[in-house]
């Protein structure tokens, strides 16, 4: 695990950092860490430099300030300049890393050359979800961040896995465990007040995948449809035997999918991938 800290806000920010080509970049989902994208890091690293970084608040990064949704695509940016990337990059996000990665579309467009939106969604929270949310962060607050756990697994992870993947249950459950109170507290202030991403959707140019598992509970498959029929030039793959968290639970067909589909785009540049 590598560390920087950024310049403009002075907030530690730890990444994984592998292989060499193309960039890629992958943001993890709430309450997580970088540490659930282990089964993708490697393969995909064997043709593209994979980039994982821990967001605000979470894994080794530090807490910032007045986080939202579009500071976290700050984040992004500043990393990619950190580490001297200039071309642009392919950037994929598991819920919470797809609101991030709809934020940097919007924000940082001319540094995009594909989208990865798995599992995630472009409208805001309705008045239900803004009140669990608020209710979630009196329970961290009072409790701390383990007093969530229980309520959120049934949410994340799919009822295959529920039922017969206990080793990635646990292995959630360790992610999530070692988070602290003030980062997810901050993140769910962060996701409660994210802006409206649909309206940009239709202005997204670049080749897009949409990722969605088949048991997915918080943004189902019907939403991924929409989601990936809102945008020019996306397609849809649909996990099986996967609920929320697809690129854990069923993370062989995940990662297949996602490495087809950067290896049918153009290299930055111009011209094709040779694989």
């Amino acid at each position: 695990m590598n560390t920087m800290t950024l310049r403009a806000s002075q907030t530690p920010i730890a990444y994984e950092d592998a292989g060499a080509g193309p960039v890629v970049v992958l943001l993890h989902a709430f309450p997580l860490d970088s540490g659930m994208w282990r089964p993708q890091i490697g393969p995909v690293a064997q043709r593209y430099r994979v980039i994982a970084p821990d967001l605000p608040g979470f894994g080794q990064s530090a807490v910032s300030a007045g986080l939202t949704m579009d500071s976290v695509a700050d984040v992004v940016a500043e990393l990619l300049d950190h580490l001297g990337v200039n071309e642009r990059v392919a950037l994929g996000g598991v819920s919470m890393g797809g609101y991030a990665a709809l934020g940097f579309a919007r924000l940082y467009p001319q540094r995009l050359r594909t989208l990865i939106l798995a599992d995630t969604k472009a409208d805001p929270d309705d008045e239900p979800t803004r009140t669990n949310r608020d209710r979630m962060i009196q329970l961290v607050t009072d409790q701390g961040p383990t007093a969530i756990l229980d309520q959120l697994l049934p949410k994340l992870l799919g009822p295959s896995t529920l039922a017969g993947r206990p080793a990635v249950v646990q292995a959630v459950r360790e992610l999530a465990g070692r988070q602290t109170a003030d980062g997810v507290v901050a993140a769910l202030k962060a996701m409660r007040d994210r802006p409206d991403a649909a309206p940009g959707l239709g202005h997204i140019s670049v080749p897009t995948l949409v990722v969605v598992g088949e048991q997915d509970a918080v943004t189902p498959p019907d939403k991924a449809k929409v989601l990936a029929a809102a945008i020019p030039n996306a397609r849809l793959v649909t996990i099986p035997d996967a609920g929320h968290l697809s690129n854990l639970e069923n993370p062989d067909v995940f990662t297949t999918a996602v490495r087809e589909f950067l290896d049918t785009l153009p290299i930055d540049g111009g011209g094709s991938r040779t694989v």
